[in-house]
């Protein structure tokens, strides 16, 4: 063989490898067997195929997939794509009536299909992932209703909160997103198949019946559109996104909680691992690499909007660089969810170090000002400046706010020399955390109504 041959093969075959997507794509092989047996049902109705061809190609799919999975099916890149490498199968197995599965069909509207449904499952599975977690937070909130926790802003110790009230906050974020996979089901629940090439078929297809056995709501309207559109998949990575992105806030806090500084939880020893060099040390390292994940997760949400910004219509060939970064991100988010549930239910709550902290930073110092305004009628701002008196009257002392006299009180502005005792009780930070009881607020009573509400909804949402 000549040099040039040499050189003209092995250019093939590098072509043949940049080209080709069924390493990757074969992920799509029951999707796009269910999609050919609905094709090819429609066909049959339609008088297109004969019902014999129909059930002599489901058989062939059927014994294609039993294949794949048990693991005999060889899968080479001459095909080129999951579709080609199915069909050519088929076509071994049954003869000719393997070539006729095609008709009325084009690679670019099956693609989209099984993409679709593929997308469609995924939206299922990781809703249901993330209402297991809604669930298991529920759970732990539940028990915490009056465990004191600091709440904070800017990371600076604020107001007295209790700690069952900070995790169904996070319950809300999960339920959002939970809501985003739905939704995106719904609005994206339109079939492709039929829709050819890019403009249809003059072949007598039935969209509709096809549409139906496949379980979409409606076949989609535009087959120029349907071809090159991929915001389905733009959606799924974008709803993972912000998942990732609740799940590396909750992360960092159980990061943050873990430190010697916080010292409010302590992670089980299958989440944490100690140090190479320094026993003493035990690493949050399953938290931090949720927290590193979720760079990847946007690092795929990117490339897809980069890969679809320029394109015009309708397919191009830029669009099989859509899948991998939706595998990927699918199998993030799908692990992250059970790690992280996991963490939270193995998870040690030091409920007295959270209520020490809560006397370091004057938290119920707005109770002060509050009381003033309600009970003295002193207008909130200057109410705000005699509580800073306050303050600084107990730093003095080396105390918190709440630790401090009536006496002490009473001597640290000239407008408080008469205050009553009631004072004290409004200071105390359970009382303190319990007085904030507007709708939403974090009082034991408003953090349980919270949690009846999140039963209800996990009980009854489906």
């Amino acid at each position: 063989m000549s040099q040039e041959q040499i050189l003209k093969n092995t250019n093939a075959k590098l072509l043949d490898q940049f080209n080709a997507s069924i390493m990757f794509d074969k992920e799509l092989y029951t999707q796009d067997i269910k999609g050919s047996i609905a094709h090819s049902k429609m066909l049959a109705l339609q008088g297109i195929i004969s019902v014999e061809d129909q059930k002599k190609i489901e058989q062939g799919l059927l014994e294609v997939k039993k294949e794949i999975q048990n693991g005999s099916f060889v899968w080479q890149i001459e095909n080129e794509d999951v579709h080609m490498a199915i069909e050519s199968r088929l076509t071994q197995l049954i003869g000719d009536a393997g070539g006729r599965l095609h008709t009325a069909r084009s690679r670019n509207d099956q693609v989209a299909t099984d993409f679709t449904l593929y997308i469609k499952e995924k939206n299922i599975e990781i809703s249901k992932k993330l209402k297991v977690f809604i669930n298991t937070l529920v759970d732990i909130a539940s028990n915490h209703t009056q465990t004191l926790l600091p709440g904070m802003t800017h990371l600076q110790h604020a107001q007295p909160i209790n700690f069952g009230y900070h995790l169904l906050a996070y319950a809300n974020m999960f339920k959002r997103d939970f809501e985003r996979f739905i939704s995106s089901n719904k609005r994206n629940d339109y079939s492709p198949l039929g829709s050819a090439a890019l403009a249809g078929t003059p072949h007598n297809i039935d969209r509709f019946k096809s549409c139906e056995l496949l379980g979409f709501k409606e076949p989609s309207i535009s087959a120029l559109d349907t071809v090159s559109n991929r915001d389905f998949a733009l959606e799924i990575l974008f709803n993972i996104s912000t998942s990732m992105m609740h799940i590396s806030r909750l992360s960092e806090e159980l990061i943050l909680w873990s430190s010697y500084e916080f010292g409010f939880v302590k992670m089980s020893d299958e989440y944490a691992t100690t140090s190479s060099i320094m026993p003493q040390k035990k690493n949050p390292d399953v938290p931090e690499l949720l927290r590193g994940k979720t760079g990847r997760v946007y690092g795929n949400l990117i490339s897809l909007l980069t890969v679809m910004k320029s394109l015009p219509l309708a397919y191009n060939k830029d669009t099989q660089e859509d899948k991998e970064g939706v595998f990927d991100s699918v199998q993030t988010i799908t692990i992250s969810l059970d790690i992280i549930d996991a963490v939270m239910n193995t998870l040690i709550i030091n409920t007295k170090a959270m209520e020490k902290a809560c006397k370091i930073g004057h938290l119920s110092a707005t109770d002060l000002a509050d009381y003033l305004v309600q009970n003295s009628g002193i207008p909130f701002r200057e109410a705000y400046y005699i509580t800073k008196d306050v303050v600084s009257k107990a730093n003095s002392l080396d105390k918190d706010v709440s630790e401090l006299t009536l006496i002490e009180i009473q001597s640290a502005n000239e407008k408080l020399k008469n205050i009553d005792k009631e004072i004290l009780e409004y200071l105390n930070l359970r009382n303190s955390m319990n007085s904030r009881d507007s709708y939403g607020g974090t009082s034991t009573k408003r953090t349980k109504e919270q949690i009846e509400y999140f039963r209800n909804w996990l009980k009854n949402d489906k």
